[in-house]
């Protein structure tokens, strides 16, 4: 979806939309994501609408939202997550999040959970069948990682055949937006920017500075981010506690779990020290064996892969 010839600002917010001295939640948190696009209101609803019709390239309008609190049963319980699960009009299944610091097991998780998303639908009864079934969308927003080497911003992937390329027609997607690509795009006028550059620009940089006046013309320009910025205005007193609440929560988590995956990255560097090690200490014996048995110090070298100084030292 392309804005490289949008009409006249029609969202104009005067001032920026936050008074002096009030916080300025940065939407890349997960909590503070979840909390703008799954508020029971019609400008949260076209929010959301809008981001998904624009990074799924066309038009939906989000019917029902489910899952609307963190599937946890246990607040010590080492993974929440703060999807944004919803159906559109049309019946798809779409899921969106933010992730402000996505484990290196990101991919493997996406499809997981795209996988699953898709086999919640009920096929059982007379009128259903696999021709029924709807598509399935799996929408990432990665905030401080970058996982694909090249410089494109989103990517969306489906079925395709490895060697020819020809599209499977499957009903999955998973769709990815790397906010770390941001820098280059947001030095460009707003005029060129496509729609889903101007999200990600809006994500990456509403609480900078800097970025300000760039800001404010995104939201001049764009109804759906204007319809984000205006649900995250109203915030009660209630949800903002919770916001916070919530914030310190996962990040006490987070915590834990980069402990637990550093201790197991140790371990697992440890072991894999200690086989090369071993096979070195291996290696030391059958050229010591073999410099008993007579064999020259070159054929002792060809045979271990040691260097002949080290034989030479033995």
């Amino acid at each position: 979806m392309k804005t490289k010839k949008q009409n006249p600002a029609r969202y104009e917010w005067g001032p920026f939309p936050f008074e002096d001295g009030t916080q300025i939640f940065d939407i890349r948190y997960d909590t503070v994501f979840k909390a703008v696009f799954t508020k029971d209101t019609s400008t949260s609803r076209k929010a959301l609408s809008d981001l998904i019709s624009t990074l799924i390239g066309h038009v939906v309008t989000v019917e029902t939202i489910t899952a609307n609190e963190p599937p946890i049963n246990d607040l010590r319980q080492k993974y929440i997550r703060f999807d944004v699960s919803c159906r559109t009009k049309e019946g798809e299944l779409v899921n969106v999040e933010m992730s402000f610091n996505p484990e290196a097991d990101e991919l493997a998780r996406l499809e997981y959970y795209t996988s699953m998303l898709f086999t919640e639908q009920d096929i059982h009864g007379a009128d259903k069948s696999y021709y029924t079934l709807k598509e399935t969308y799996q929408i990432a927003i990665l905030a401080k990682k970058k996982f694909f080497p090249d410089k494109h911003l989103i990517h969306d992937f489906s079925y395709s055949d490895l060697k020819t390329r020809v599209s499977f027609g499957g009903k999955t997607r998973i769709i990815t937006v790397e906010l770390i690509k941001t820098k280059p795009i947001a030095e460009k006028p707003i005029e060129e920017m496509t729609d889903s550059e101007l999200w990600a620009v809006f994500f990456q940089y509403l609480t900078d500075e800097e970025k300000r006046a760039k800001i404010i013309e995104i939201i001049n320009r764009k109804e759906g981010i204007a319809m984000a910025v205006k649900t995250m205005t109203g915030f009660t007193q209630n949800e903002i506690e919770y916001i916070r609440k919530m914030s310190e929560l996962k990040a006490e988590l987070d915590y834990q779990s980069g402990m637990t995956n550093a201790k197991r990255e140790g371990l697992a560097k440890g072991l894999k020290e200690g086989l090369k090690k071993g096979r070195n200490e291996e290696k030391l014996d059958i050229a010591r064996n073999l410099k008993g048995m007579g064999l020259s110090i070159s054929q002792i070298a060809e045979g271990t892969g040691l260097s002949e100084e080290i034989i030479n030292q033995l």
